[in-house]
């Protein structure tokens, strides 16, 4: 018969064998992160310029970027290669966090959860290129097109980059709404149908979005608004084949494999 002691050296070993392997996970992480940085930090300058293109392109002949601080020449590019490092490793990253967290979901929620991840990737990266190539474009085009008359645009290449990283996020993270769809029609938050719906009130919302991410003009913000809402869309179309999570069904088969440790 296991004793109470017992018991809770038990569970104390199981808390200290995460530990350890989280911090292992967040070790080999860090570890690819700065091995890409080191491979591309010779490049900051050119990775900047790169990312710098689609204002330049746009500024005033004889104008360009200015730095305001003393080691913003240095630590903008430094930045901006630390963020493509994070950037190229994610894939990695995410593979990191899901082998941490594989052990503990049962095998039905595996068999969504791979696919969710591998799509919230590619996703991820699809907003952030519909950024720099159609919306970038646009926003520098209309802000540059609109200083008045007798002032000339040069961007501090500080507040750009923050700018622009502020954008990619942004329109990464919008992208992200098909998964996100699918995973509260999983989950039994909602339905398919209800959320059809719902359908006028999202496709506000998505031109609410747009408006406040894009300057202020109608194709911009379509740029944004539509894409948004048919990816809304394409989450509902997918959510339609996705039966709510059950965890009363197939018990045999939804067994965690570390479920000994719990």
């Amino acid at each position: 018969m296991t004793s109470y002691n017992d018991f809770n050296t038990d569970r104390e070993q199981s808390l200290v064998a995460h530990l350890v392997e989280l911090r292992n996970r967040l070790l080999k992480a860090l570890l690819a992160v700065l091995v890409i940085f080191g491979g591309l930090f010779i490049f900051a300058n050119d990775i900047y310029t790169y990312v710098s293109t689609p204002l330049q392109r746009f500024l005033p002949e004889g104008a360009s970027m200015i730095a305001t601080e003393v080691a913003s020449p240095f630590l903008t590019p430094f930045k901006m290669t630390m963020f493509a490092a994070v950037f190229l490793s994610m894939p990695y990253l995410l593979f990191q966090l899901w082998s941490f967290i594989a052990p503990a979901l049962y095998q039905k929620e595996k068999r969504i959860a791979i696919p969710m991840l591998i799509s919230s990737v590619i996703l991820f990266y699809s907003g952030m290129a519909f950024a720099y190539y159609v919306v970038f474009p646009l926003i520098f085009a209309f802000f540059t097109g609109t200083a008045p008359e007798g002032v000339t645009v040069m961007t501090d290449m500080g507040s750009y980059l923050d700018f622009v990283i502020k954008l990619f996020f942004a329109f990464g993270f919008a992208f992200e709404i098909p998964v996100a769809t699918v995973l509260m029609i999983w989950a039994g938050v909602t339905d398919a149908k209800r959320l059809g719906q719902k359908r006028p009130y999202v496709l506000v919302g998505c031109f609410v979005l747009g408006m406040l991410l894009t300057p202020p003009d109608v194709i911009s913000q379509a740029l944004l608004a539509v894409p948004m809402w048919l990816l809304f869309e394409i989450g509902i179309f997918f959510g339609r084949f996705i039966t709510a999570r059950n965890t009363d069904e197939n018990t045999e088969d939804e067994t965690p494999e570390n479920a000994d440790l719990h």
